[in-house]
């Protein structure tokens, strides 16, 4: 099994920041191949992709824990890809979040370190920017 971390800063606060990745429908907003995601209850997702050309269609299931501000998530499938984040505030209207993926897939370069890289520098843009039009 592989595993691909980040860790970034954002100019938002942690709960917030939370908030707005724990909600199953903002992940088209910020994961570029993502194209629908709707909660059908429980853990589970129904979400739609495009990866490198082909469309899936497809069953996640995703796990909040507000208290701690940590949210796992995963689908089944031959790559047995899952993965967890992480949010902590730095201070108030600054938090630090930390990725993590695992698959049993292994990438040729640095392809699925670099998607992780820009998609929690989208993620927390649009977080902030929601966030920014709410006050």
């Amino acid at each position: 099994m592989t595993t691909y971390t980040h860790t970034a800063e954002a100019d938002i606060a942690a709960d917030t920041l939370f908030g707005f990745l724990a909600e199953p429908r903002n992940l088209p907003r910020y994961f570029p191949q993502m194209t629908a995601a709707e909660p059908e209850g429980g853990e589970q997702v129904h979400v739609e992709a495009e990866v490198h050309g082909h469309h899936v269609d497809a069953e996640a299931w995703v796990r909040p824990d507000a208290t701690h501000r940590r949210l796992e998530w995963g689908a089944e499938g031959p790559d047995d890809y899952h993965g967890e984040l992480q949010i902590d505030e730095l201070s108030p209207g600054r938090s630090r979040i930390t990725v993590s993926l695992h698959s049993v897939r292994e990438a040729d370069d640095d392809e699925v370190q670099r998607g992780l890289e820009q998609t929690v520098a989208v993620l927390t843009q649009t977080a902030a920017a929601d966030d920014r039009q709410a006050q």
